[in-house]
């Protein structure tokens, strides 16, 4: 029962990074539209390039405005904040009469969706049993891969209204409703974190929390596991952190972990690949229609890869194999993509030109099958709860800013050097491959406060009679020892 209690507080907490995946998705066949061209009385391709890069740099503000306040406001209030503005964002957009009206409704969104993306995931690894941490946090990445693929199909599906206003803002307005549903449930029956409570000083409520997620448990099942997260997090109070020198003085290792495993991602090229795949279709001759079609199957193959892992994989197999697992298929789906194109692309060989399609359809089962969810998940669940909204907001910044990089230079890229562009994220997923190898632990099956020994660092047991032992991973010669100190935390029954 609680594991179902646990699916619908992730399923409407998803909506948030879904609502990322749609945005995201859905102004490609937005600005591809005659009548939204001629609407916005033709705008300049710097404008029109600007729908994609305005959103992104509001991401990134969102992203970083989560590490400045996230704590503060607390993860429902944060997000229910966000749900208000990303509902402002899309209104605006789908009713806009000028471009400047549409690029401010995209900066607004971006900005929503941005802290959306990267606290979702918090809130769901601070919220699972342990045991199934990797199918719950995982539903947030499924939900980027849902809209990405809703965008798609929308798009094709618009794609044959009548010319006119309908074909772009009835795309638009399909976001509308989401942010109103997510907030609904987020003041209704969406539990608060009991981790940032206890953070908070805040320990009844957050036992009052607890109990309400792990009904599962017996009584005291509940008070063994509460008092150690409680102990855990009470001692890392004791490391004062103040700064950014001080977290990446303490926590070096697992700040630039999590921050490593959000960068990786963009410089695999997926959304290089997601936004120009219709330039391939095009280069390869087939027709506007099709091509509408093959990216919606692109969108539909990400989800269900997606989805298959989630529930089979990641809690079962592993977070670290999982990584290394996609990060070594990408390096040789591209190295074969790259081969395709540049054998079949200027032949009239329809059946090599096939074979070019499937490099694209093989690259996203292996990323949103092994990387997407995972990666999102890991970076947050690395973290001690002093640095989660902080450094998972400076992760997810990351991400949108190399990806606004790679993004922007991908038409000429293209251009100039052809399919020599994917061994640029040959060598950087090669890279990331090596450093996941060597500095990426195994995270399943562990609550978050014992993941801290897999970085080296203390955690707190309690033991019999309220006392308390410690732990450590005496395998890794690792950045950020925790000192001997004792700390004593009383739990009241």
């Amino acid at each position: 029962m609680a594991l179902w209690y646990a699916i619908g507080i992730a399923l409407f907490a998803a909506i948030g990074t879904f609502l990322f995946g749609f945005d995201t998705g859905i102004a490609t066949t937005t600005i591809a539209h005659e009548s939204w061209i001629n609407y916005m009385e033709h705008p300049s391709n710097g404008l029109t390039g600007a729908v994609v890069s305005v959103y992104i740099a509001g991401e990134a503000v969102g992203a970083l405005t989560q590490t400045a306040v996230g704590d503060k406001l607390g993860r429902l209030r944060f997000m229910e904040l966000l749900c208000i503005m990303v509902t402002i964002g899309t209104v605006v957009q789908t009713a806009a009469v000028n471009i400047g009206m549409f690029l401010a409704g995209r900066v607004l969104a971006g900005y929503a969706v941005g802290g959306l993306v990267a606290t979702v995931p918090i809130y769901l690894s601070e919220i699972s049993d342990p045991r199934y941490r990797g199918l719950i946090g995982g539903i947030s990445g499924c939900g980027i891969a849902f809209g990405t693929m809703a965008s798609n199909w929308v798009g094709y599906a618009c794609s044959f209204a009548p010319y006119g206003p309908v074909q772009w803002r009835l795309p638009l307005g399909i976001q509308i409703p989401w942010g109103i549903i997510m907030f609904l449930g987020l003041i209704t029956f969406m539990p608060d974190s009991p981790r940032h409570l206890i953070r908070k000083g805040k320990v009844e409520q957050a036992r009052a929390e607890y109990k309400r997620i792990r009904r599962d448990l017996r009584p005291d099942e509940v008070h063994q596991e509460f008092t150690a997260m409680v102990s855990q997090i009470e001692y890392e109070k004791e490391r004062e952190i103040t700064s950014y020198k001080d977290v990446f003085r303490l926590f070096r290792r697992r700040a630039l972990v999590s921050i490593a495993a959000q960068t990786m991602t963009a410089l695999t090229g997926v959304n290089v690949i997601q936004y120009y795949q219709t330039i391939l279709y095009k280069s390869l001759g087939i027709d506007s229609h099709t091509i509408l079609a093959l990216a919606g199957v692109y969108g539909t193959v990400a989800f269900l890869a997606n989805c298959l892992t989630t529930k089979y994989l990641t809690d079962q197999w592993g977070r670290r194999k999982m990584i290394l697992s996609g990060l070594g298929g990408i390096i040789l789906i591209e190295i074969y993509a790259a081969v395709m194109q540049r054998e079949f692309q200027s032949t009239n060989n329809q059946v090599g030109k096939g074979f070019a399609i499937l490099g694209i359809y093989l690259f996203v089962v292996a990323y949103y099958g092994m990387l997407n969810s995972t990666t999102w998940l890991y970076g947050a669940e690395v973290l001690p709860i002093a640095l989660r909204s902080k450094v998972m907001g400076l992760a997810a910044a990351s991400h949108f800013i190399v990806n606004v990089a790679i993004t922007e230079a991908g038409p000429s890229a293209f251009a100039n050097i052809g399919e020599n562009y994917y061994y640029v994220f040959v060598a950087c997923t090669v890279f990331f491959f090596v450093v996941a190898y060597f500095y990426f632990p195994e995270t399943k099956q562990r609550t978050l406060e014992e993941i801290a020994a897999s970085f080296g660092d203390k955690v707190v047991v309690a033991g019999e009679g309220g006392e308390e032992e410690e732990e450590e991973d005496d395998d890794d010669d690792l950045d950020g020892k925790c000192d001997s100190q004792r700390v004593e935390v009383v739990v009241q029954e």
